[in-house]
């Protein structure tokens, strides 16, 4: 005889309702009121959906940022995850008791409610970006048009949470971790996924790589380490390295080639300078920038020089990393990337007493603890945490070589030490116009006794030679 349970048929689970229940609902909560909670069960499928049309919207937007042809960066895409994971731990700790409110159907609804905050938020930025109204604006404005987009989102999350059905001692924390997936992108500063594609007169020249080139190199640095002079006893001399190894922009050749004829009319290095380059349009003029040939480089004016009195001045100019590495490329050579403290090997086995060292590059004060010490001046156009600015493809000079080089050292003084006192707000305020988003750039020196007493000597050689 069969049970009344066994009579009856198995009880089919809930729907998790389609798509468009969940878009009105997360619609409701990023206006502010309360979500219906009836019908909305999460599962992973709809859970992935969810989040895909959330992702999809924001790679169009950005996609749309750019006027013009672009490639798609697709190694990016495993970046920038770690806000929403962020996200579902503060759904975890809540942890609410009904099926409507779990953890799962709470973070499936903040992904809902994100959809319409991300295309309004568009539906703004993307024309102003287009249109440069973000020009006009000015960096206060658009960071206001930002931070009001921003706290849209953290606030209709937020409120979300609050209402969740929880004990109310989990809200505070859950509410500090939503702040904190917000807030973790732009302090980790994930990959761009599209980048603008170069047109046709602003791609950079790929060298050339005939058996012609590969032997005329090694002769070319060969005949300029052999046409430095020796130093003389008894006058205090500056010897003078431009090194960059980044071919891809003209920027960083652009800035050797200043620092170089600087050195040479300004601190008397004629005869004792050299540059190092990479660029498709120097390959016959100029030795290349590469680890080794620094190394050369260094030995051999160490050899020149008198290490009792004579300064080696050193500026390095290219994109810089966190970790940092001085990024090298001349396509199709493979280069090592320079680092301080290789420079600080070199330096240290060459015997170079006396150093004026300069690195231009992104997060460069990262290179100021390495390489500072007894008879050093270090100096950066960062500090170990910002980007520099002004080494993109339109750019003639950075923004450090532009007023350190350029304008305080050309025009007004001989002392590195005061053209970069004087350089800093001038740097500042350029990257404020220009609408730099990530902060100031901080550029960092430092400045030990003695080589300033020595670099004292080589202004007070320079003056009696042009009076």
């Amino acid at each position: 005889m069969m049970t009344d349970g066994q009579n009856m048929p198995p009880q089919a689970a809930p729907a998790p309702g389609s798509l468009g229940s969940w878009w009105r609902q997360g619609l409701r909560s990023a206006l502010f009121l309360s979500p219906d909670w009836n019908g909305l069960r999460a599962t992973p499928a709809r859970t992935a959906a969810l989040l895909l049309s959330l992702v999809a919207v924001q790679l169009l937007a950005e996609r749309l940022y750019i006027a013009g042809p672009a490639s798609f960066y697709w190694p990016a895409l495993w970046e920038g995850w770690i806000g929403t994971l962020v996200l579902a731990w503060a759904c975890w700790w809540l942890r609410p008791r009904s099926e409507e409110g779990s953890g799962a159907a709470l973070f499936s609804l903040l992904i809902a409610l994100a959809l319409p905050i991300t295309l309004v938020t568009s539906l703004v930025l993307v024309p102003a970006v287009r249109l440069d109204w973000h020009q006009q604006l000015g960096p206060w404005g658009w960071w206001g048009l930002w931070g009001a987009a921003t706290l849209w989102l953290v606030a209709a999350q937020w409120l979300l949470l609050w209402r969740s059905d929880t004990t109310a001692w989990r809200r505070w924390p859950a509410g500090l971790l939503v702040a904190a997936a917000a807030a973790l992108p732009v302090w980790v500063q994930p990959s761009a996924h599209w980048y603008a594609e170069a047109t046709a007169d602003e791609r950079p020249a790929r060298l050339r790589l005939t058996q012609e080139l590969l032997e005329l190199q090694p002769a070319l640095l060969e005949r300029r380490l052999q046409a430095l002079q020796a130093g003389r006893s008894g006058e205090v001399e500056l010897y003078s390295i431009t090194f960059a190894p980044y071919a891809p922009e003209d920027v960083f050749r652009n800035e050797s080639a200043l620092v170089d004829g600087l050195m040479q009319d300004r601190f008397g290095a004629q005869g004792r300078s050299l540059q190092l380059v990479n660029h498709a349009g120097t390959a016959l003029e100029h030795p290349w920038a590469t680890a080794l040939n620094l190394q050369r480089a260094i030995r051999q004016m160490a050899a020149l020089m008198n290490r009792d009195e004579d300064i080696l001045f050193i500026h390095l100019t290219s994109h810089g990393a966190q970790d940092g590495k001085l990024a090298a490329s001349l396509d199709p050579l493979a280069l090592d990337e320079v680092t301080p403290q290789l420079l600080k090997t070199w330096l240290d086995e060459a015997g170079i007493r006396w150093r004026v060292l300069s690195v231009s590059a992104c997060y460069s004060g990262s290179w100021i603890a390495p390489l500072a010490g007894p008879g050093s001046l270090v100096m950066s156009a960062a500090d170990a945490e910002h980007t520099s600015y002004g080494c993109g493809k339109g750019s003639e000079l950075t923004f450090f070589g532009r007023a350190m080089y350029a304008e305080q050292l050309r025009l007004h003084t001989l002392s590195f030490e005061a053209a970069h006192a004087a350089a800093r707000p001038i740097i500042d305020a350029r990257e404020q116009e220009a609408g730099k988003t990530d902060g100031y750039s901080n550029p960092q020196i430092s400045v030990d006794d003695g080589a300033r007493r020595q670099l004292a000597l080589l202004v007070e050689r320079l003056g009696r030679r042009g009076s």
